[in-house]
Parts: structure tokens; sequence; C-alpha cells
């Protein structure tokens, strides 16, 4: 009668532990350090790497990636194109800045940008340097 009540135990436990296995934290440490690194080919080394970064997140928090890309125009122009159109001058910054800012057509063709009021004006300085640093 010992043996009826013991043999689905030992059962039980060897098929559990034959399931289970050691696997799952060879799997977390494979994860681990097989993570992609951080693509930054986009980005100019130096001093306006710092900058570029801060841009490029900011871009990523908002929504130009609707209507823009880095090489590929969509409903808007890559930013490779508006790099190569404007050097990285005080005055193109400023006025790309405002261009963000209140939107507007008629520099890219006949589809307006929409405005992006809510974005703060320094904000928009930093995506607008990223932008032009992807010459």
């Amino acid at each position: 009668m010992r043996m009826r009540f013991l043999a689905p135990f030992v059962l039980s436990a060897v098929f559990l532990a034959a399931c289970g296995g050691g696997k799952n934290t060879e799997k977390k440490e494979e994860a681990a350090s097989s993570e992609a690194p951080v693509d930054n080919s986009m980005v100019k080394a130096g001093a306006a790497e710092a900058a570029a970064s801060k841009g490029a997140a900011l871009i990523e928090q908002k929504d130009c990636k609707t209507c823009h890309k880095v090489d590929v125009k969509l409903v808007g122009p890559a930013y490779k194109e508006v790099a190569a159109k404007y050097e990285a001058t005080d005055a193109n910054i400023d006025m790309l800045v405002d261009k963000v800012i209140a939107g507007g057509s008629g520099h890219w063709g006949e589809v307006a940008m929409l405005p992006h009021p809510d974005l703060p004006k320094d904000d928009a300085k930093e995506m607008v340097k990223y932008i032009l640093s992807l010459k």
C-alpha cells in the first residue's frame, strides 16, 4: 500500500525536474549578452554628438517619424534632404525652429507640415541641430 502512494509522487517529481531544467538561466544570460548595440552611425563624432543625441531622442518621443525618415521621403522630406538644403547657421536653425513650431507649406511641396505649438523652442532647436548634422 505504501508503494501505491509513493510511485506517483516520485514520477511527478522526476517529470517536473525534467521539464524545469536549468536552461532558463542560460537563456537569460544569453539574452543579456546578445543585446543589440546602439546604432550611432548617423551621429557625427565630437562636440555636436551630445546635441545630436539629444535631438535624436526628442524626435523619437514626438510624432516626427509619422511624416519623416532619415533617408526616405514620406509625407515630408527626408532629414538628409533638409540637411543638404540648409547649412547649420544660426539664421537657418532659427528659421527651421520657427517652421517646426508654426508649421507651414511651400518649401517641400503642397502638403503642409502640422504645427507643434506645444513643443518648447529649446527642444525644437536640438531637433533641428540633429537633423542638420546628418549631411
